[in-house]
């Protein structure tokens, strides 16, 4: 049940429903949780969607900006984000079986992505200014600057959803992970 203000997506106000209507035609549908920020903030989504935009320009791409995005939102326990973004991770390649693995905060496959989701982790669940053995241990997988800030962007990205929807409490309009 949602605890915000959230519209129907065909009764949407004019500064929302092209924003609706853009994703409904790149997702084929308006998730639960983008509704429900263009319901309330029309401009934050137009800037959670430029960021997406941004980030699939960017040197990541989808696997390991999926690979963040699942190890975050385990780290702050979004069950709506979990789903979405296992969904999302299956389509960028990864099995159910290796979403499990990046939810946990590490993957043995791939020493490169291992580095990427414990840093993602890492950065999540402590507070204060981290080690440099963080930073040390993404150069040393293969990382350079610009890819870290990336990688703390998208952080940042999924952080935002994550924090939206513990509060909102969105329905699941993806299939539920356990």
């Amino acid at each position: 049940m949602n605890r915000l203000h959230t519209v129907n997506v065909a009764e949407a106000g004019e500064e929302a429903a092209p924003l609706f209507s853009a994703i409904r035609q790149a997702m084929g549908k308006v998730p639960n949780a983008y509704t429900t920020v263009g319901s309330n903030a029309p401009a934050v989504l137009g800037q959670v969607l430029q960021g997406s935009a941004v980030l699939k320009k960017g040197t990541l791409g989808a696997r390991r900006i999926e690979a963040i995005n699942l190890a975050v939102s385990e780290a702050t326990q979004c069950d709506y984000c979990v789903a979405a973004h296992t969904m999302a991770a299956k389509a960028a390649g990864y099995s159910l079986e290796q979403t499990r693995k990046l939810r946990a905060g590490t993957y043995d496959e791939d020493a490169n992505i291992d580095a990427l989701v414990r840093f993602a982790a890492s950065l999540v669940k402590t507070s204060g200014t981290l080690p440099a053995e963080a930073v040390e241990g993404l150069h040393a997988a293969g990382y350079d600057d610009r890819q870290i800030i990336e990688a703390i962007y998208a952080i940042s990205a999924i952080l935002f959803t994550n924090m939206v929807n513990r509060v909102n409490d969105t329905p699941l309009d993806f299939p539920k992970v356990s």
